[in-house]
């Protein structure tokens, strides 16, 4: 069996929904790199409260990222089966799951802004800039948790071009909005942090109007309606539980282990803070195509499964390993080479900018490792059923190995800024050997019946 597939169609489908996806995943980062553009030319301290803010989006964005991961998994094999009425309970699952989580954070950030910021760093500029911008944008929680499930439930049919609309629609008005609110344009009062917040709310607000009223005018193949939220399958519900919630806590892990990475280095001074939200800015741009390809995957393992071809899998991972990296090494070479150039564009001091220059180093090398084993791991292996061994791998390597080794570099050690970014993303190297080994030995595929009643007596087969 050859390491390629030889069929056009996998690989029109898989470009095709990871391009798109890309262009939805791009949109969205435009939105916080014209927070980041925006807030750097108003204040240093504004900017690196707004990124330290964010790292609560971040574990938001990670739950209901979770809980769509977990609708897509089981919806795209019910896809592959025509079991449209699966991928509708499944819908309705995944929706509760992220309105309570995105409910849940929404009061505790609304009832204890400064708590909050506290935990990631101790200048008290960066805190109260943080805290004013956590009162407004937490009333978009709730909006982003409907919009991001609605667009997993489409996704999980092949349904994405709605996603490149919204998206799109919310960066302009969020541009257009923190331009006259941030800076107090056109007779609007300056309001700094809290115009970045208010552009972002109204933004996600409008973004889920459009969502909706697409899928109550536009949509043909899912036809979600109202009332098929408002009924859940407790047999599918059981199978979400046992296939989703690896994948929630997994995810939560890792977004309470990126907000320690950033605590670590805001506690290293507000040039560290800056440069790492420059940095990271600029890596999540470049590599929209990585993280699309993870999403592709998920839908097109999934979709084989469902239609029964579990023959066809293992020259789809095969050829999709080798995809993950040359998709790498393009993203490596395009975030080395325009490093410098970037910048250009903040308004930020001279030893940030070399900070972020140097961060931004780091991460093209990194992220070829990236490219590789997150695709692998949350796209193939995820896919396929096995959800348990990525939450055991992340746990292990992040908690027991990376962040105790970084925090020592940083508050033992008292080595510098650099080194200790260097230390927080050797994992990103060193997950490739363990992606490499679990793919290839194809004992990751899980079978299950997609209504939701039975489980197949065969669940660990593998290929």
């Amino acid at each position: 069996m050859g390491l390629w597939v030889r069929e056009s169609s996998f690989y029109k489908n898989f470009f095709r929904l990871t391009l798109l996806i890309a262009l939805q995943n791009i949109i969205t980062l435009g939105v916080n790199l014209s927070d980041n553009l925006l807030l750097g030319g108003y204040s240093e301290s504004a900017l690196s409260g707004v990124a330290l803010a964010n790292q609560i989006q971040f574990v938001l964005q990670m739950l209901v990222m979770g809980a769509a991961e977990g609708l897509v998994i089981l919806s795209a094999r019910s896809w592959g089966a025509k079991n449209l009425e699966a991928v509708k309970k499944a819908a309705s699952i995944g929706m509760r799951i992220a309105l309570f989580v995105s409910v849940v954070m929404w009061i505790v950030v609304f009832a204890f802004p400064h708590g909050c910021m506290s935990l990631f760093t101790n200048e008290e500029r960066v805190i109260s800039e943080g805290a004013a911008y956590l009162r407004i944008i937490c009333f978009s929680y709730v909006f982003f948790a409907v919009t991001n499930v609605l667009l997993a439930s489409l996704r999980s049919v092949e349904i994405v071009r709605i996603g490149f609309i919204v998206s799109l629609s919310t960066l302009i008005i969020n541009v257009c909005l923190n331009y006259v609110l941030i800076y107090g344009h056109f007779g609007f009062p300056r309001m700094g942090v809290n115009g970045s917040a208010t552009a972002t709310l109204a933004a996600r607000i409008i973004e889920t109007v459009i969502v909706i009223i697409f899928i109550k005018r536009f949509d043909r193949r899912l036809m979600l309606k109202l009332k098929d939220f408002f009924h859940v399958d407790k047999p599918l519900f059981s199978q979400y539980l046992r296939i989703g919630s690896p994948i929630l806590l997994a995810n939560l892990l890792w977004a309470c282990a990126m907000g320690a990475q950033s605590a670590i280095l805001g506690h290293m001074g507000e040039s560290a803070i800056a440069a790492n939200s420059v940095a990271t800015t600029v890596f999540q741009l470049v590599t929209v195509i990585t993280y699309a390809s993870a999403s592709a995957t998920a839908v097109v393992i999934g979709k084989t499964i469902g239609e029964g071809h579990v023959s066809k899998i293992k020259t789809y991972s095969k050829t999709l390993q080798l995809l993950y990296l040359f998709i790498g090494l393009a993203t490596g070479l395009v975030l080395f080479v325009t490093k410098d150039y970037v910048m250009d564009l903040y308004a930020i001091s001279s030893e940030s900018k070399v900070l972020a220059v140097h961060f931004m180093t780091v991460l093209s090398i990194t992220v070829v490792g990236t490219a590789y084993q997150m695709p692998a791991l949350t796209g193939i292996v995820r896919s396929g059923g096995d959800t348990k061994f990525v939450l055991y791998n992340d746990f292990i390597f992040m908690w027991l190995i990376v962040l105790p080794a970084s925090a020592l570099c940083a508050f033992v050690f008292q080595l510098s800024p650099l080194m200790t970014f260097i230390c927080l993303k050797c994992d990103q190297i060193l997950k490739c050997f363990v992606a490499l080994v679990k793919v290839n030995r194809f004992r990751w595929i899980r079978t299950f019946a997609t209504d939701g009643k039975s489980l197949d007596s065969n669940e660990n087969a593998a290929i």
